[in-house]
């Protein structure tokens, strides 16, 4: 299933698989795995507690022979992420982080992510007015905005420094490499172990100097909850911090690149949404459901539990196709449709019930404002020459280039507007 025509595109498979059924044993994927299809069913296992997230020790494990001891520092890490662990531990350690991501604490981070979106803006445009004549100029959408923009953003909340941002970027891209692959080699495992325990030992080498000087920033939180009747633990609050460091850009970064492709792939979206800007709360939410940033997530199953007629049992995986839920035709009407103003209900690529993304909304707030500011500052933007180049990640669908052109704009359009951080957060 997972091969290069699948990355490209992986919603023919998806349709195919739905055709045949709701439910599906695949002996090969993830070394064995019930497939899941269907919105309603997707959202039923996302929400089922019956339906664990406590998987990383045997995900590890799989790489190969060797892999039970060598990694074991990896497991120990992993296994204490919030992502990994199931009520009451995680009830307890989202309590902890949820104050970081409340909507009126992430509004106030708004002014700072315009300036942010300005800078990386002002470096295209200025880019082009050096690069030459001729009515449009070039750029690459990823490298130079979607992939730096969200780095920063979850940074500046860490507090941590900007500079370091290239480092954790690659640090992140190892990992992510183990999480998309479903069956990783023992070369892609040590990569992700030699990464996760250099990020981790960044952030305790921070601890003392934080400890010192609390601030307002996620780390400084969660160091006063460890300090406040030990709600977490020193190695639970390391591996929260590069939780937030690794998840809180991946997201962003390919809802970016994904929904700028399909917009411009869509003209007449992408018009309707430049002479609308009010639909752009629904168009994201569109953009999300047509092409998901996360195409799948996994659970362990434990207990026996029965679906479809079919016996899954305790211990065998269960992956729930986010990819192929969001693009359900008893859920959607014309799901391979782009429209930024439908309204059917939601998307499944934030998740759904307890594990659902703590990020979710600092996501929206981040890519409203970059695609506002993008549309404001990018006169007809459009696709250039060879588009696109897709990762080889299967969970985590993601562009590696994205080649767009816009119209040089004159030395007066250049500048960023005074009052736009002021007027849009007055």
């Amino acid at each position: 299933m997972i091969n290069e025509a699948f990355l490209n595109d992986p919603y023919p498979a998806y349709h195919a698989l739905r055709a045949q059924g709701a439910l599906h044993w695949s002996p090969e994927f993830c070394g064995g795995a019930w497939l899941l299809t269907g919105h309603a069913d997707v959202a039923s296992v996302l929400r089922d507690p019956r339906f664990s997230v406590r998987r990383a020790g045997g995900w590890a494990n799989s790489s190969g022979p060797g892999a039970l001891a060598e990694l074991r520092e990896f497991k120990r890490i992993f296994s204490r992420s919030l992502l990994f662990v199931d009520a009451p531990q995680h009830t307890r350690l989202r309590q902890v982080m949820n104050a970081g991501f409340k909507p009126a604490a992430l509004q106030e981070l708004g002014p700072q992510i315009q300036m942010i979106v300005d800078r990386l803006l002002d470096q295209v445009l200025t880019k082009a007015a050096d690069s030459g004549s001729g009515e449009f100029a070039e750029f690459d959408f990823m490298r130079d905005f979607a992939r730096p923009l969200p780095a920063l953003v979850i940074a500046g909340m860490l507090g941590i420094a900007a500079e370091d941002r290239s480092e954790f970027v690659a640090w992140s891209d190892d990992i992510a490499a183990f999480i998309g692959s479903p069956t990783p080699t023992l070369e892609i495992a040590r990569a992700a172990q030699v990464s996760l325990i250099a990020m981790n030992e960044y952030f305790r080498q921070l601890l003392p100097q934080r400890r010192a000087a609390l601030g307002d920033d996620l780390m400084s939180q969660l160091i006063r909850a460890e300090a406040t009747g030990g709600i977490i633990t020193t190695k639970e609050l390391l591996a929260q911090c590069c939780t937030l460091l690794f998840a809180g850009h991946e997201t962003t970064r390919n809802l970016l690149g994904n929904g700028m492709l399909a917009l411009l792939q869509h003209p007449e979206q992408w018009q309707a949404l430049q002479g609308t800007p009010s639909l752009l709360p629904s168009a994201l939410k569109e953009l999300l459901r047509f092409d998901s940033p996360v195409q799948y997530t996994g659970r362990r199953l434990k207990v026996d539990v029965e679906m479809h007629g079919q016996l899954m049992k305790k211990g065998d995986l269960v992956i729930p196709l986010i990819g192929a839920a969001n693009r359900d035709p008893a859920k959607f009407t014309e799901p391979d449709r782009l429209d930024i103003a439908r309204n059917q209900g939601a998307h499944l690529s934030f998740g759904y019930g307890p594990h659902v993304c703590i990020g979710a909304t600092l996501t929206y707030l981040e890519a409203e404002i970059a695609m506002r500011s993008v549309m404001q500052r990018l006169p007809q933007l459009q696709l250039a020459g060879v588009t696109q180049s897709w990762g080889g990640n299967a969970v985590y669908r993601s562009l590696n280039r994205l080649s767009l052109k816009f119209a040089r704009p004159s030395a007066a359009e250049q500048a960023t507007p005074a009052t736009s951080a002021e007027a849009q957060y007055a």
